[in-house]
């Protein structure tokens, strides 16, 4: 195990913004403004948290035009990402109920 690398991992996508645009991306691929409008957040806070995403890798940019299109990283992110769900709706449900009232 590589510690460093786990905690910057685990650290990368603890971030509520960055949770938040990884979300948007399961969905579809999108343009940091749609990803704006999606996640309701300004663009600059959306495109700072995209570097950090894409310097890990977890994000994938491709040029389109002037624009980039963001995806989540296919490979590794899309598969990591159906566990956390399956995980987080078996065993997180009641936790998040509790958060709610």
């Amino acid at each position: 195990m590589k510690c460093g690398t786990y905690k910057t991992f685990f650290e990368t996508i603890s971030n509520n913004t960055r949770l938040a645009i990884i979300g948007a991306l399961e969905k579809k691929e999108m343009s940091v403004t749609e990803i704006c409008e999606e996640i309701k957040e300004e663009q600059s806070k959306v495109s700072h948290n995209l570097k950090c995403l894409a310097g890990c890798h977890i994000i994938e940019a491709r040029k389109d035009g002037k624009r980039r299109i963001y995806s989540l990283n296919k490979e590794t992110m899309m598969p990591i990402m159906e566990i956390v769900n399956k995980h987080t709706q078996k065993y997180c449900c009641i936790s998040c109920k509790l958060d709610d009232k």
